[in-house]
């Protein structure tokens, strides 16, 4: 719900007549090297490239989470995933046979938390959801259930989930085409009105399919077989950018080209163990930066320069502050954990004079034996505090990374610098009481 009293944030637009339209395209475990405009020469995404090219790229951007679900609750909310206690996966696991005790957290985004939908209602938007949610507490889909996504303010949705590997559709295996049909039908009908379109794809998620076809296009590819370089994901990632297209050209065909914004962004890395995360250390659900640096390209004509770079770091729940902005909603920023991206969008400031970003992942994870811990980057370092080691000392407490300067994280620098390491620690703790964040404990 909506608080009384809320403020507009101080770099907000004066709202207009027709606020802006909001084309917002989140891709499902794409790694920072899965797309061409950060040098890759083996994926092929030239529709991502053109919203980069046509707007601004953060090369520093973060996501909210390691993982899936806590990410998009982020995004939806504004808040940190340790303050909403969604910090895994939607159900989780608690991993009963290992050391620690993982804390049983929430199934869903409450309902008494404001959405960004909820929120742009107030400015007369009407919002779309085309493909995945994975907040509510099981995989099905029920129309208007409470934690599935009309309960959550979408006015139109279409539903789907990764397919099953057993028995995998025999086309569209990850309903990349379906997705996109249904968010150009939306558009298409919404033209006149504001709208919000969020096109969360499946795509590059497990399992794994695509046409043979199209994966021996880039079988046959120079750097074919390079760990960075998977012939089926590069697939599956040029018919999820084929989609992308297809939404650009119809925002152009409708005249809607200059009065929408386009938001391009992954909900984490890739999965470490099928595809490398070149230059960046782990994948998925670890608290490297292969599992939290993400692609994040925004587009707005006449704000945003065209061609423009950001090496500030930023995070999923700044995106809910942005669009608040962008729409010109009424809303209070310190009841949300990120802030606006418009200042550095609209070209007013470089920076976002902010001292610090966190994660909390307090987590096993069946996708690696990554140890659970929680992270914090202040500048260019980033240090990450490992629970095996602060609660029973199987391993190092802490390790402490230059990000700028070894974006590998191959040299800890926790014994070189240890003032350094232990303010970063405290600083990262007092975060998490702040929060209310969950810990793990010893079993």
């Amino acid at each position: 719900m909506l608080a009384g009293g809320a403020a507009r944030g101080a770099d907000a637009p004066v709202p207009s007549p027709r606020p802006p339209n909001i084309l917002f395209i989140l891709a499902d475990d794409m790694g920072w090297n899965q797309v061409s405009y950060h040098g890759s020469t083996y994926y092929e995404t030239p529709h991502i490239d053109r919203i980069a090219r046509e707007g601004l790229q953060f090369r520093h951007a973060y996501s909210a989470a390691p993982i899936c679900s806590p990410t998009r609750a982020a995004l939806m909310t504004g808040k940190a995933p340790a303050r909403l206690r969604l910090t895994d996966y939607i159900p989780g696991k608690l991993w009963e046979e290992k050391p620690l005790v993982t804390p049983r957290m929430q199934q869903g985004v409450p309902l008494e938390e404001t959405t960004v939908p909820e929120m742009l209602h107030t400015r007369g938007y009407v919002s779309g959801l085309f493909g995945k949610w994975h907040l509510a507490p099981t995989y099905d889909y029920e129309p208007w259930r409470p934690l599935d996504p009309e309960s959550q303010g979408f006015d139109e949705v279409y539903h789907t989930r990764k397919p099953e590997s057993e028995n995998p559709p025999p086309n569209d295996r990850h309903n990349a085409i379906a997705i996109t049909d249904r968010a150009i039908d939306f558009i298409e009908r919404h033209r006149d009105r504001p709208f919000f379109c969020y096109v969360s794809h499946n795509v590059v998620h497990t399992p794994l399919f695509e046409e043979p076809d199209l994966i021996a296009k880039y079988e046959r590819k120079p750097g074919a077989g390079a760990p960075e370089n998977v012939a089926v994901m590069a697939a599956m990632i040029e018919r999820m950018d084929e989609g992308v297209g297809r939404l650009l050209a119809t925002l152009r065909r409708l005249g809607l080209e200059e009065n929408t914004v386009v938001v391009f962004m992954s909900d984490n890395g890739n999965i470490g163990a099928r595809q490398q995360q070149t230059p960046f250390r782990g994948g998925k659900a670890t608290i490297w930066e292969g599992g939290l640096r993400v692609p994040l390209a925004v587009r707005w004509p006449g704000v945003v320069k065209p061609g423009g770079s950001s090496d500030e770091p930023v995070v999923t729940q700044d995106l809910f502050s942005t669009l608040m902005e962008v729409g010109g909603v009424a809303y209070e920023p310190s009841a949300h954990d990120g802030v606006s991206l418009l200042p550095l969008l609209a070209g007013r400031s470089s920076t976002l004079g902010r001292e610090a970003l966190y994660w909390h992942y307090p987590h096993y994870h069946h996708l690696g034996d990554f140890r659970p811990g929680s992270a914090i980057r202040m500048g260019r370092y980033k240090l990450i505090e490992w629970y095996e080691g602060s609660l029973l000392g199987r391993g190092p407490a802490v390790s402490l990374f230059d990000v700028v300067a070894d974006p590998g994280e191959a040299r800890d620098l926790a014994a070189a610098e240890p003032a350094r390491a232990e303010a970063m620690r405290a600083r990262l703790r007092a975060w998490r009481a702040a929060i209310g964040a969950q810990e793990m404990t010893v079993r």
